[in-house]
């Protein structure tokens, strides 16, 4: 039997930044899946939150939960990404300076969340936003 989760993400929000990645992360603790899966998981839905919160409007985040993954979409209502490989670069960044002096936009989000990803699938389009695509699978006991 599959879990199903949905949080909104308000763009400029970053007080309730994290709200999604915190309640996932208690639900695989007791589902008592491994340590080691638990934080890549939640290392890259925070990343796709922050990337909303910081670049976007509006975003949406489903999570869907098994015994033996996790599959995560996070689709948003934002400029968009112009260049996915460029945005892959660690250090490449499109943040705002008010960002940026907040201690948010370093351009890590997407390469840690390639790190901390088993799938990764990015769609985008210039002007209307972004989807992105996770998946982790987790290790057997």
């Amino acid at each position: 039997m599959a879990l199903e989760f949905r949080f909104e993400i308000k763009g400029g929000d970053f007080a309730q930044a994290g709200n999604a990645s915190s309640k996932i992360k208690k639900v695989l603790k007791q589902m008592n899946i491994d340590s080691r899966s638990i934080k890549k998981v939640v290392v890259a839905i925070y990343e796709g939150e922050m990337n909303v919160v910081a670049h976007a409007c509006v975003g949406w985040l489903k999570a869907v939960i098994d015994e033996s993954s996790i599959a995560v979409e996070i689709t948003d209502e934002g400029p968009g990404i112009e260049d996915i490989d460029k945005a892959m670069e660690s250090g490449f960044s499109t943040a705002t300076k008010k960002v940026r002096e907040m201690g948010f936009g370093a351009g890590m989000g997407l390469p840690n969340i390639k790190k901390n990803a088993d799938e990764l699938n990015i769609e985008s389009k210039v002007g209307e936003g972004t989807t992105v695509h996770i998946t982790n699978y987790f290790a057997k006991p």
